[in-house]
């Protein structure tokens, strides 16, 4: 049950922060005992999605030498998925070209707010571009870019910073499946199946760096801005400043006085580093000259004030599995299904947690 609640509540705050994401339909206890790390109640979750095929499942028949399993696989998900693809020269390397695009903007969605998948293997990649497989997965409290949760994730495979990183690499993964499609010999699939992969760092790159300037109330693009970014972080992560509050916070502030400070500021160890950031950071704003409310407005639609804090997921599990109490899962799915509100009768559910209340590892368990 535990592993179905998480997939369940990140699943739904996925969604509510406007992540393509498969959803979950439904959770169903079986009444059975199941082993893990102890005897745990068993459950079912129901799964829905725009399509269940993964880079895993062209990979079962491309290792079988099967290419006309491949190709009837491929045949479904541009029919399915990627109809525009059709009508290519050929189908088959716009479908490589379409879902190395679609992954390199979900993996931005994902680094922008601070999303850590946790098992990133190529049966977890859903070729329609959705978050599929929510096993180990957490969101970070303090930003770190190093930052692992998933208990089995010993060397750090799948840490935040790397998964930019392990998306190319996963799809290089499919790229080898539609070889036999993508080109009339050998020399020349691999060529396209190249040109195409290389193609998927700047996708990411425009999908994050727009995304951040976004977060910092950024409009015009302008030289800079991503050193401004950069610098933000390397403040947060030597501060242990939270990631989703300073930039909810920053939402708040974002004017060109710094009198409102104290919130954001109390999140850095040392709220100097803050100060000598946020003066840069003004005068970037003052150039653009556009109305603050606007801006704070702007800025806290895509500046989430909640997140299914691991603790507080932890907190939920907990409670229905120990005491069937689903209140705390009811409270927790009310914020995370709304995050970009405030809730002030919730507003605990955006706390960062104490230091007690630090959950340093994930499991999957399913």
């Amino acid at each position: 049950l535990g592993p179905v609640l998480r997939e369940y509540i990140v699943s739904e705050a996925m969604a509510g922060l406007g992540i393509p994401t498969t959803r979950a339909l439904a959770m169903v206890a079986t009444g059975e005992v199941v082993q893990r790390e102890r005897a745990e109640p068993g459950a079912i979750l129901t799964r829905v999605a725009a399509g269940h095929v993964r880079v895993g499942t062209f990979e079962y028949f491309a290792r079988r030498g099967k290419t006309d399993a491949v190709r009837t696989l491929a045949d479904y998900v541009i029919q399915r998925h990627y109809p525009e693809a059709a009508g290519a020269v050929n189908p088959y390397r716009a479908l490589l070209d379409e879902v190395i695009h679609r992954q390199a903007d979900l993996v931005a969605r994902w680094m922008l707010v601070g999303f850590i998948h946790g098992v990133m293997n190529t049966d977890n990649m859903s070729i329609a571009g959705e978050t599929i497989d929510y096993g180990p997965c957490a969101f970070m409290d303090s930003y770190h870019p190093a930052t692992v949760y998933s208990s089995i994730d010993h060397g750090g495979r799948y840490a935040y910073d790397q998964q930019p990183r392990v998306g190319h690499w996963n799809l290089a993964r499919f790229a080898e499946t539609l070889l036999p499609l993508v080109g009339e010999t050998q020399e020349e699939a691999i060529d396209a199946a190249r040109t195409a992969l290389d193609a998927y760092p700047a996708r990411f790159e425009a999908s994050y760096h727009t995304g951040l300037r976004r977060k910092l109330g950024l409009v015009e693009e302008r030289d800079g801005d991503l050193g401004l970014a950069a610098d933000l972080l390397e403040r947060m992560a030597e501060q242990q400043a939270d990631f989703t509050l300073t930039f909810r916070r920053l939402s708040d502030v974002a004017s060109t006085h710094p009198a409102a400070d104290a919130e954001v500021r109390a999140l850095f160890a040392d709220p100097l580093g803050f100060d000598t950031w946020a003066r840069k950071w003004r005068e970037r704003l003052a150039v653009e000259g556009r109305d603050e409310t606007v801006r704070r407005r702007e800025m806290r639609a895509v500046n989430a004030a909640f997140i299914p804090r691991n603790h507080r997921v932890q907190q939920a599990i907990d409670a229905a599995t120990d005491a069937q109490d689903l209140q705390p899962l009811d409270d927790l799915l009310a914020v995370v299904t709304r995050p970009y509100e405030d809730h002030p009768d919730l507003a605990e559910y955006a706390r960062p947690p104490e230091p007690h209340e630090v959950v340093r590892q994930t499991f999957c368990g399913t």
